[in-house]
């Protein structure tokens, strides 16, 4: 069974000023999600800033999270590393903090080999009794899991259910689906993928528009879930200036500012991220007014 279906939101970690985690805000954020029809909760993944968390703010957040969640939505907790023994620690007390399922990344910067894709993957899935859906953003990575690996994966360790597609590349997310014959649960990595994705047969998306449009995501996804490609389709559509906007600079710079226009967040970023540009954050406003969310 599917950890979720619809649009799942990639949610942000709000900072105070002192650059401390604000959890007061970030609990007003998942209630915001939580009225917004949003089908899951992806806590600490890359739009988390988690490469900028202590591993204590880490699993800090994923436990606040899944205490205020309270099981009305699945939690998804981010809990990847580069280090197999590091991402094992991490995913264990994301499962005992209550997290329903993990998000991990393919090791970054010293990356590794297909083989050695397959054995961290299986040792940190071996670790944990939740289902794990892994994570392919070879543009921040430095390694592309193949689509043959995928589903070797999600074929053979029973707890390993499915994989988040950022690759942008739909050719791969065919062919992970031709080869999987239903075994693997293909959600999008990409918000301007979400429609053509689910038209091969994915189930959703891991979404940052959700931060600042939980409600309009999920119509997408629930109109592809409906059969309604033709809605779902034109809603799409609607959606692409925007998120070309929340990606004109590097995530989530774009998405914290829209939170700020929102009065939702104070659009605080750790270091090395840096505040957005003017000029980025004027086309910004403009496509948040104009898509009715602002």
């Amino acid at each position: 069974m599917a950890v979720f279906k619809g649009a799942g939101v990639a949610i942000t970690t709000p900072f105070k000023e002192n650059g401390e985690v604000d959890y007061d805000l970030f609990k007003e954020q998942i209630e915001y999600q939580i009225a917004g029809h949003t089908d899951a909760i992806i806590v600490c993944g890359t739009t988390g800033e988690s490469s900028c968390l202590s591993h204590e703010e880490h699993l800090e957040v994923i436990r606040y999270c899944c205490e205020v969640v309270n099981k009305r939505i699945p939690v998804v907790a981010g809990a990847g590393s580069n280090c197999t023994e590091t991402a094992i620690y991490l995913s264990k007390e994301a499962e005992k903090a209550g997290a329903d399922g993990l998000l991990i990344v393919s090791p970054y910067y010293n990356k590794t080999t297909q083989k050695g894709l397959i054995e961290h993957f299986t040792m940190v899935a071996e670790s944990v009794n939740i289902p794990i859906i892994l994570y392919n953003i070879q543009g921040r990575t430095g390694v592309n899991i193949l689509p043959e690996t995928i589903v070797t994966l999600c074929r053979n360790v029973s707890n390993i259910v499915g994989v988040k597609e950022a690759s942008g590349n739909i050719s791969q997310v065919a062919k992970i689906l031709q080869l999987a014959n239903g075994c693997v649960d293909l959600y999008s990595g990409d918000d301007n993928q979400t429609v053509p994705i689910m038209s091969l047969g994915g189930i959703g998306v891991i979404s940052v528009l959700s931060n600042i449009a939980p409600q309009k995501t999920h119509d997408i996804c629930q109109a592809m879930l409906d059969n309604d490609v033709q809605k779902a389709s034109v809603l799409q559509l609607e959606a692409i200036p925007l998120i070309d906007a929340l990606f004109s600079e590097v995530n989530p710079i774009p998405v914290k500012r829209a939170m700020e226009f929102q009065k939702r967040d104070r659009g605080i970023l750790r270091r090395p991220l840096l505040r957005m540009e003017d000029a980025h954050a004027a086309v910004l406003e403009d496509e948040m007014k104009k898509y009715g969310v602002l």
